[in-house]
């Protein structure tokens, strides 16, 4: 489970061995943000909008928008993290009852971060947020442990317009290194594109080569 999910789950899931019988609903949605991060990561959409449904629904019943503006925020970040950036429709009708926090992580998912949004962001974004270069950025985002944050942080660097080589080629071999299908497309296409800008004929042909091999079945 990455850090991601771990901390939606840890909200979910907000009880302690020795305590009560935790609430099928709890359980139901944690399961299913993990399962639908990951099938939005590996290009499964219906199996990730079925899942996210799912956790919405299970949410719904405690009538908390805290925990389905969690769920929205997240559905954001993996979008994000894979390059699809539409609008943030689940999160826009719960926005006048989210945190000062929830509300920094939306912009900064959105790309438009304030400076002062940093000290709200979860805690592998900070650092990322607050850079003083885009090169600072970059390497603030690699030395991201969780793999799914680390996307997360390249994904909204790019949105900024933000991403340097360094910080593309550190998406693309987090996402490979994963699995993640539809996120290494998605970061391949962006190098590629720089790479026929540049000229370098050579740099496509290979990229090329990287996504037929991602897209054969």
């Amino acid at each position: 489970m990455t850090t991601l999910t771990a901390a939606l789950a840890a909200a979910l899931l907000a009880a302690c061995s020795s305590g009560p019988r935790v609430p099928d609903w709890q359980l139901n949605a944690a399961g299913a943000t993990e399962r639908a991060t990951s099938a939005y990561m590996e290009g499964k959409t219906a199996v990730a909008e079925r899942e996210f449904s799912l956790a919405r629904n299970q949410v719904g019943s405690t009538a908390q928008p805290a925990l389905a503006i969690r769920i929205e925020l997240l559905r954001c970040a993996v979008q994000v993290a894979a390059l699809a950036y539409e609008e943030c429709a689940g999160f826009t009708p719960l926005q006048a009852d989210a945190s000062a926090a929830d509300q920094a992580y939306a912009r900064y998912l959105a790309g438009r971060a304030t400076p002062s949004d940093a000290a709200l962001l979860p805690e592998p974004q900070r650092a990322v947020a607050g850079a003083s270069s885009d090169t600072a950025a970059a390497m603030a985002a690699a030395a991201i442990s969780d793999p799914l944050s680390r996307m997360v942080a390249a994904g909204a660097l790019m949105r900024a317009n933000r991403a340097t080589p360094e910080l593309v080629t550190t998406a693309i071999n987090t996402a490979s290194a994963q699995g993640w299908r539809r996120a290494v497309l998605a970061w391949l296409n962006v190098q590629l594109q720089r790479a026929e800008q540049a000229g370098d004929t050579a740099e496509a042909e290979r990229l090329r080569r990287r996504i037929k091999l991602a897209t054969t079945p």
